[in-house]
């Protein structure tokens, strides 16, 4: 008999990733160079060419067992302690290689991080809006995924409704900043209002609550932000780290965990995931990728471009009308639909080879997403299509831009 559960989930299949495949029969029938695809976050920058001559020279150079056999089962000594040291110069915390796992990208990462701190029946808090992954993440551990609804004035914590939540169930707080999707990336005044808050609920409830700091985007941060470290505010963080958008490297699936050396248990930790590892099979990542990304810890691929990109949509945003909070970082913007209904707002812009995400599954109905990891041709060639699409189907709207 075959689990009804994962049976039931081919029903609730991704949207992002729905539309992806929409945009790609599109692109087969037109032309994909015709289709506005803003639907999956999928880097579009080259890798930097030292990783590849990196990749190159060990294939060249060093044993094959070496670069393809299974790595040990915390990850390469080696390459944990380069990361250690990295983050230690870079945030000025006292990151040793007993600190760090490695993962199969930030979903590895996050798939021990849960299970580190959490039993059946406990609960971990995140914010809207949200990668809605985050749902079957946390759900199929046995922990509850519970919701905080969003502060759409600026997409910060709606504290308010958080502190309303936490209880003693409350067992973690997941974050993600930079944002997927809102591109809004926590002040250092969030965060630290953040670590307040669970400092005097940990106290309350008698138990510690952990942040898990969910940082695939940290790199991807616009001119004039400031993107705080949250390890560095807060004792009980669980940092999960991908390599896939820095380094334009989502295929290789390489990331890390970063238990912060303040917390009172971390050395400990870091080896109950290689306990965990062997429970859900999610162990011993990429050698030689673990090997190449070590030896490129300070590089990072030409991330100028997403915000070239994200300054030209937005400006076309505002030109016509929607109500959006500019990006900090990442490679999304999330505007207000020109309709209470995102699903039919997004529908609509189909008919103009708009591919664009509702936000409903993001916990924030009426709003949308674009991924503009496309190139930069592509997005301007789109906003032609974007205002024919508002000037046809929202004429009212137009009129009243105009009238402003």
């Amino acid at each position: 008999m075959i689990v009804q559960k994962y049976k039931d989930m081919l029903s609730g299949k991704s949207v992002i990733r729905q539309l992806s495949e929409f945009a790609t029969a599109r692109g087969a029938e037109i032309g994909y160079e015709n289709v506005f695809d803003y639907s999956l976050g999928n880097p579009s920058v080259p890798v930097p060419q030292e990783f590849t001559d990196r990749m190159i020279h060990m294939l060249a150079t060093q044993e094959p067992s070496v670069l393809h056999g299974y790595s040990p089962s915390l990850g390469i000594t080696s390459v944990r302690e380069a990361i250690a040291a990295s983050l230690n110069e870079r945030f000025g915390l006292p990151y040793k290689a007993e600190h760090i796992f490695m993962a199969s990208g930030a979903a590895g990462a996050l798939a021990h991080a849960f299970r580190l701190v959490t039993e059946p029946g406990d609960e971990i808090l995140t914010f809207a809006p949200f990668f809605p992954e985050y749902n079957p993440y946390v759900n199929l551990t046995g922990a509850v995924l519970k919701i905080v609804p969003p502060n759409t004035a600026d997409f910060q914590i709606n504290f308010e409704a958080f502190e309303a939540m936490v209880n003693e169930k409350t067992m973690a707080v997941l974050i993600n900043t930079p944002n997927n999707p809102s591109g809004i990336v926590y002040s250092k005044e969030t965060i630290e209002r953040l670590a307040d808050t669970l400092r005097k609920k940990s106290a309350e409830f008698g138990h510690d609550i952990f942040i898990i700091s969910d940082e695939p985007y940290r790199e991807i941060v616009f001119e004039g932000v400031e993107a705080p470290c949250v390890s560095a505010f807060y004792d009980n963080t669980i940092m999960c780290y991908s390599f896939s958008k820095s380094l334009s490297l989502p295929g290789e699936r390489i990331g890390y965990v970063a238990i912060n050396p303040a917390c009172k248990e971390a050395a400990t930790m870091v080896n109950m995931c290689g306990q965990i590892s062997r429970g859900i099979g999610h162990n011993c990542p990429p050698s030689i990728i673990q090997l190449a990304v070590a030896q490129v810890l300070d590089k990072t691929a030409d991330l100028s471009v997403y915000e070239k990109n994200m300054n030209l949509i937005y400006d076309c945003l505002m030109e016509l009308g929607f109500t959006c909070v500019k990006p900090g970082g990442t490679f999304y913007i999330f505007p207000k639909a020109l309709e209470e209904d995102a699903k039919v707002f997004c529908e609509k812009a189909l008919k103009y080879d708009l591919i664009l995400v509702p936000a409903d599954s993001f916990g924030a109905p009426g709003y949308f997403r674009m991924a503009y990891c496309i190139d930069t041709e592509k997005v301007v060639r789109s906003l032609d299509a974007l205002r024919k699409f508002v000037e046809t189907e929202y004429p009212d709207q137009v009129k009243k831009t105009e009238e402003k």
